[in-house]
Formats: C-alpha cells, structure tokens, sequence
C-alpha cells in the first residue's frame, strides 16, 4: 500500500491552495478596479497604473527573492525558513485591506509592495519546506499535486471573484483576498512542531513552483 502524504507536505499544499485562491479572486478584476476607482473611469490611464503596478510588483519581488534565499540558506535549521514563510504570508494578506482605502495610484503602487516583499519571503522558504520534507519516490506526484489544486483553486477562484464583483463590488473581494491569505498563514502554524531544528535537514529535490 502506498505511503500517505506526510503532514507537512498536506499543510504546505492547503496553505499554497488558499493563499493562490485568495488572489485568484482579484486577478481577473483587479485592472478593472483601477479603472473604475482609480482612474475615475479613464481606460487608457487606467491601463497605465495597472501597468506600472504589475512592474513594480514584479521587480521588488524578483529583486529581494535571491537575498532572501541566500540569507535562508547561510542559517542551518528551518526555523528561519518557517518564520518568513508565515510572516511573509501574512504581509502579503495586509495588501488587499490597503486597496479598501486606496484612491490614488501612488496608493496602489505602494500596496503592490507590501504585496512584494511578501512573496518575496514567501516562495523561497516554501520552496525549501517543501523540498525537505517531499516524501521519498514521491516527489514528482507531491510537486504535481501541489501544482493540480493550485490550478483548480486559481482557475475556480476567477470566476467566483467575476461573479462577486458583479454581485457584492470590490470591496468584497478585497475583504475575502485578505481574509483568504491570512488564513494561508495561520494554516502554516499547524506544522511548527514538525519543523527541523539546526542541522537535521534532508534536501530531496529541486523546487519548482508557480510564481504567484
């Protein structure tokens, strides 16, 4: 009979199942957004900050990605690792409540940092979690099932935030993005016991994950 997944792993997946989710919720209506509130209704200038916002999301999060992960690395043990997971998380999910007061783009560009900085704490310290505790002669199912439910939770999450925001309006989905991604860090907490202390650390295989 086959080994069941171990612990870690079904918390990391359920935690990386939320947290895209949540902000599957806001990625298909979040240039809408800025067009309606931000830009007074103005599409092409609205399509400039939604631009501007998505640059500067991406380059704070690919710039502070490889510092982080070097400074993860230099520290034996995975109590580093599971601490900017969970507060990177819960940084992350401080974001969508600033879009609740949000009026200018500087407001906007501003939030995407927070965003940023994040999950740029975020991704390298799962991506090392994961790696460590996959289970033997499992990885390719582990990695692939991870990548399943988060293609699931993004794809069905769309929709339902496209069918909120024509129901409910932005500030609904906002709520939910940041109540969402809270929840993606307090689930982490369900594992600390099970992190590794100092020195007792098994690398496996080599990360691999969607970059959200």
């Amino acid at each position: 009979m086959s080994k069941p997944v171990n612990k870690v792993i079904k918390i990391l997946i359920a935690s990386d199942l939320a947290l895209n989710s949540a902000w599957g919720l806001l990625g298909p209506i979040f240039a809408i957004f800025i067009v309606q509130k931000i830009a007074a209704g103005n599409a092409v200038e609205g399509a400039k900050i939604a631009g501007f916002a998505s640059l500067i999301y991406w380059i704070v999060k690919s710039s502070l990605q490889i510092p982080i992960g070097r400074y993860l690395d230099k520290n034996h043990g995975e109590k580093d690792d599971f601490w900017s997971m969970v507060l990177g998380t819960f940084l992350a999910g401080l974001a969508p409540f600033g879009y609740l007061i949000a009026s200018q783009p500087l407001h906007i560009y501003g939030f995407q940092i927070i965003h940023a900085i994040g999950m740029a704490m975020v991704i390298p310290s799962w991506s090392a979690i994961f790696t460590r505790h996959i289970d033997k002669g499992k990885e390719a199912f582990e990695w692939g099932l991870d990548s399943t439910f988060l293609g699931f939770g993004a794809g069905i999450a769309g929709a339902i935030g496209g069918i909120f925001v024509a129901v409910f309006g932005f500030k609904v989905i906002f709520i939910l993005v940041g109540i969402f991604t809270i929840i993606s860090a307090g689930l982490l907490l369900l594992i600390h016991k099970e992190i590794a202390p100092r020195d007792h650390l098994f690398p496996r295989f080599p990360p691999f994950r969607t970059p959200f």
